[in-house]
């Protein structure tokens, strides 16, 4: 304890933080070299009731590929989220909670249309990875660049393609829904648990159900779960306690093993090792339209989304247990029933 206060102010030092203000919430970046690898911190301070709290997110630039098929989505999600990426016009919402990898995957998805013919500019807060090629926008609050501020005047720098770090208010969304109307493609994030949430949410904020059902084409909904060690993989037999947890019925099961990790050195003894990503794609089809206009419950739209061939979030876990990628627990910690 006694080394904490000293440590917090240095890590506000490098940081870029005011060390003198510790009543204040203050967020800030490193950027380190740790052998020769670009590494970026996120660094958080909150005032609380003893001291001030500190906490660090790890970006290592050097393991994250923004490429859409390492990503973790599964052929037919690909082809989606590839057609999304070519529309002339519209929004594409990923939601998910803090740290789910929402950006990586719409930075991907950037990437991926990444072209010399095709501006992209980004508003950001912050500037997650430098992309080549495209203008990115940092967000400064303190100075007035809001993101309904740097929304607007992007507008006016003839965009084909827009990336909003993240819609959190009526004024940022409304924006957003003009710049979809007047024929640009919009990318950006939402707090939601799941695809057909958002549209909840996005009326929650303010926004007309019909403006929701003239401009949003795609939610994608994701969660990351760990992956067993490649190294010390074992398989078991499930038993009937796994399957009513995950409540699937032996006879969708059959022979089927399950993989876990047995804890080995490269795996520092815990059994996984990197993350791998499950998806929940919530196509807008004509007949979502309709409910949306019609105020439909979010009970109605997932039915309806699953009736289409929506994918839920924990039938993407199942797979990825079929597949041996991942192990019951994650899958059960991320994600919810469908029932």
């Amino acid at each position: 304890m006694h080394l904490a206060i000293a440590l917090i102010s240095r890590l506000k030092v490098m940081s870029g933080l005011d060390i003198s203000e510790n009543r204040l919430p203050q967020d800030g970046r490193i950027d380190l070299a740790i052998g020769g690898r670009p590494v970026d911190l996120r660094v958080s301070t909150l005032p609380t009731m003893f001291g001030e709290s500190c906490v660090m997110r790890i970006l290592d630039r050097s393991v994250v590929s923004l490429d859409l098929d390492q990503i973790g989505l599964r052929e037919d999600e690909a082809k989606h989220l590839r057609r999304l990426i070519d529309l002339p016009h519209g929004i594409i919402l990923v939601t998910g909670p803090t740290g789910s990898g929402k950006t990586t995957t719409l930075y991907s998805a950037l990437n991926e249309a990444n072209d010399v013919a095709v501006k992209i500019i980004t508003t950001e807060d912050p500037v997650e990875y430098d992309l080549e090629g495209i203008v990115q926008v940092q967000i400064n609050e303190e100075v007035g660049a809001t993101y309904s501020a740097c929304l607007r005047s992007m507008l006016r720098q003839d965009p084909d393609k827009i990336l909003v770090g993240e819609i959190r208010d009526r004024e940022t969304a409304q924006i957003a829904i003009e710049a979809s109307l007047t024929g640009h493609v919009v990318f950006s994030t939402l707090h939601t648990n799941d695809a057909p949430l958002a549209v909840t949410r996005l009326i929650d904020i303010g926004i007309e159900p019909f403006l929701i059902a003239a401009t949003l084409e795609s939610v994608v909904a994701q969660r990351l779960v760990r992956r067993v060690c490649s190294d010390c993989k074992d398989w078991y037999e499930p038993g009937v306690e796994v399957l009513r947890e995950l409540q699937v019925d032996k006879s969708q099961v059959g022979e089927q093993k399950f993989a876990f990790g047995k804890g080995c050195k490269t795996c520092n003894g815990t059994g996984y090792r990197g993350r791998v990503a499950i998806f929940e794609i919530m196509m807008i089809s004509e007949t979502i339209r309709e409910l949306i206009m019609n105020g439909a419950s979010n009970s109605q739209l997932r039915t309806t989304a699953r009736q289409e061939g929506m994918r839920t979030l924990r039938e993407s876990g199942l797979l990825s247990i079929f597949e041996g990628k991942t192990t019951v627990e994650e899958v059960l910690r991320e994600t919810m029933t469908t029932l």
